[in-house]
């Protein structure tokens, strides 16, 4: 995924109401920019931190700047904007480099299923073969040198937990796909200190058939790619 315009720097004076975040720019401008993330982020919104954003041509938006990627005064890389994990996952899938993903024919996104009232994220189909329901979620978390999912109590993960155990018990594959979109993270484990009914209904459906996989990026301002396999461990 290239950012096409590419992305400006500003540094991060303060994130706040969850959605706006306030910079000052090289040249000592002060704006408001958009936050597409509602978890904690923490770790990744640190004042003084430099912040690239792009820049949206609609003119009926309120703020013009959105937040993509955070670059620490510790020298990690990340990815704030956490609409951009799904796209990442597809690119990848349709780039044939996600091996446990690959031989399907068609990708529809959004698609409603479940007892729940969810949509998955992506549904993978071709003849000949099960439906594939894969579920991403993105990891920014870092903590002791290990990624961690979730950062925050996360009720609607709980659920799609639940809905992904629903499919791999009707006999399809079912899928949770963490894209690791911080370059200080080479693993991942579920939050316990963080959500401890999330990560145990986690290890509950590994055990009934939900697959968990999980892929790092390249980032930086001039692009993000999902490249290597990164394990997951469950204490």
């Amino acid at each position: 995924m290239e950012f096409t315009p590419p992305l400006q720097s500003a540094t991060l004076i303060k994130r706040y109401k969850r959605f706006l975040a306030d910079v000052v720019t090289p040249q000592g401008d002060t704006f408001t920019l958009h936050c597409a993330n509602t978890g904690a982020m923490t770790g990744c919104a640190t004042p003084g931190d430099t912040v690239w954003y792009s820049t949206s041509t609609n003119g009926k938006r309120k703020y013009a700047h959105s937040w993509e990627l955070t670059h620490t005064q510790q020298g990690d890389w990340i990815c704030v904007n956490t609409l951009r994990a799904n796209a990442l996952v597809r690119e990848a899938i349709e780039r044939n480099l996600i091996s446990e993903l690959s031989g399907y024919s068609k990708m529809t996104g959004e698609v409603k299923y479940g007892g729940e009232n969810s949509r998955i994220d992506l549904l993978l189909q071709a003849e000949n073969r099960v439906n594939c329901y894969i579920e991403v979620k993105s990891v920014t978390l870092l903590q002791q040198k290990r990624g961690y999912f979730p950062d925050a109590v996360t009720l609607r993960g709980q659920k799609h937990l639940r809905e992904l155990q629903s499919v791999a018990a009707s006999g399809q594959r079912a899928v949770l796909f963490f894209a690791v979109l911080h370059s200080g993270i080479d693993h991942v484990a579920p939050a316990h200190h963080i959500d401890a009914h999330y990560a145990s209904l986690l290890a509950q459906v590994r055990l009934q058939g939900v697959e968990v996989v999980c892929y790092g990026a390249k980032l930086s301002p001039d692009g993000i790619y999902l490249e290597d396999k990164l394990p997951f461990f469950i204490d």
